[in-house]
């Protein structure tokens, strides 16, 4: 949604040094355990055993992160052509992507949650070199007592712009295939998957006797290389939906409440920005859903924090999608079961970058104030995206064009990190929003529009009574 990027508040005067390249050489598992249909037990021996499953009657607290878009620090010197990169880009802090990440990791090894979802675009652009240090630093979280769990999205498999930057050139970097996908994260799910999906990269995990995770694989990538770009839309093949309802059947059997984890949305999240995020099939995979007893989905892809619900058959299924962690605020959310009430109960919370950098003695401006900075870094995209237009259009004066440009970068930050509610009243009172409503024509007016006449309703919360 967002375009180009000018120089920030911190930025310019606090940037950090070149990294030093380093190898780290990193023992990978051999294989992937191949499980298939909806049976208990597995066809071999996993190459790690996992933690005892946690017992029935007790309660599960989950965390979910989704779009990391990581970016190691061996593919880029952080020179010209990568600042290039990161200029035309759509606001994900690519510059801070380790140290965002490392933050991330301290956090949870900090809380320490039964377990940790991650939705896919798990790396920027499916680079190898991101994925085998992402899988280095789960490692830790799992170490800390934290099942990890992963899918790929859009972004991770047969990625033809995967790449590196070095000084003012771009250099194709080495991607992966599905196969490699399961074997670099086979201990993040798919080692000790209870069943997997034949025909896709998704799994069925089972962490508690009464939930159950259905890591689904939506995205497309088959035909990428060929395309030469990654597809952005995703769907559920007939053979998965198949899969699922095996599964689900299973499930009710074993008394056990699944929640279904995607990398595109189960419903539309924004009346304007819905093509290639929304399931191509979302209707029929609400449906299966419904049908299913499942009351709630987790998905990302989008990018913003909201929550949206899909109607099936009187039924209602409720569509998570916590904001990307690459972009301002870096979200996640903790999904708490409570055994005794019977409840879900999920919460969006942020990633705290800027208390990270205290902790461990940090010198840089930039992450010692990373709320602020990155605030404004990814604010600068939709003001950019909105000035770019504006200025070619003789309508406006200089001050009307900063005016809108304002009001749109406030606008798009809001829809971002899920404030719209909270924001609305500051947002529709602006100057630049008067002279929106009285523009013709275009996108940007249908999307300020849709930012703010999206309902009052709570986009961090969300609590939800399960019966079994």
């Amino acid at each position: 949604m967002t375009v180009s990027v000018t120089t920030n508040t911190y930025n310019a005067a606090n940037r950090k040094p070149r990294r030093r390249r380093r190898i780290i050489f990193m023992l990978l598992p051999l294989l992937a355990l191949a499980l298939s249909g909806c049976e208990k037990g597995s066809a071999a021996l996993p190459a790690r055993t996992p933690e005892p499953k946690i017992g029935a009657g007790q309660n599960v607290t989950l965390a979910v992160a989704t779009d990391l878009h990581y970016l190691s620090d061996k593919l880029t010197d952080e020179g010209e052509a990568f600042e290039k990169y990161v200029s035309a880009g759509d606001g994900k802090q690519l510059h801070y992507s380790e140290e965002l990440l490392d933050a991330f990791t301290d956090e949870m090894t900090g809380l320490a949650p039964d377990v940790l979802i991650l939705s896919g675009d798990l790396t920027n652009n499916g680079e190898k070199q991101s994925h085998l240090d992402l899988a280095a630093k789960l490692k830790a979280i799992e170490r800390a007592g934290t099942r990890v769990y992963v899918i790929p999205g859009n972004h991770d498999l047969f990625n033809p712009w995967a790449r590196s930057f070095k000084e003012d050139k771009q250099y194709v970097a080495d991607y992966i295939s599905d196969a490699q996908f399961a074997q670099i994260y086979g201990q993040f799910g798919y080692e000790e998957a209870a069943s997997r999906d034949d025909s896709s990269l998704s799994y069925l995990a089972e962490p508690s006797e009464d939930v159950w995770l259905l890591m689904l694989d939506t995205s497309k990538y088959r035909d990428n290389t060929k395309l030469g770009h990654p597809e952005t839309d995703g769907e559920l093949s007939d053979a998965t939906l198949k899969w699922i309802e095996d599964c689900g059947r299973l499930a009710q059997e074993s008394g056990a409440r699944i929640i279904p984890v995607m990398h595109h949305n189960l419903t539309d999240h924004s009346e304007v920005v819905r093509d290639g995020f929304t399931l191509n099939n979302a209707a029929e995979a609400a449906q299966l859903f419904a049908s299913l007893d499942m009351k709630l989905s987790l998905s990302g892809h989008v990018h913003i924090q909201n929550i949206a619900a899909a109607k099936a058959d009187g039924k209602t299924v409720y569509d998570v999608v916590t904001g990307a962690l690459s972009v301002s605020p870096h979200r996640y959310g903790l999904l708490h079961y409570d055994a005794a009430e019977r409840t879900l109960d999920y919460a969006a919370r942020e990633t705290d970058v800027q208390g990270w950098a205290e902790r461990t003695g940090s010198t840089d401006g930039n992450l010692l104030h990373f709320r602020q900075y990155s605030r404004d870094f990814f604010g600068k995209f939709g003001y950019d995206m909105a000035f770019k237009r504006l200025i070619m259009d003789d309508t406006y004066s200089a001050e009307e064009v900063e005016a809108m440009s304002k009001t749109m970068e406030d606008a798009n930050v809001s829809y971002f990190a899920g404030t719209q509610r909270i924001d609305r009243e500051k947002i529709v009172e602006s100057e630049g929003y008067g002279l929106w409503m009285e523009a013709e024509g275009g996108f940007m007016k249908p999307y300020l529009e849709s930012i703010v006449d999206e309902e009052n309703a709570d986009t961090d919360n969300l609590k939800l009574e399960i019966d079994f």
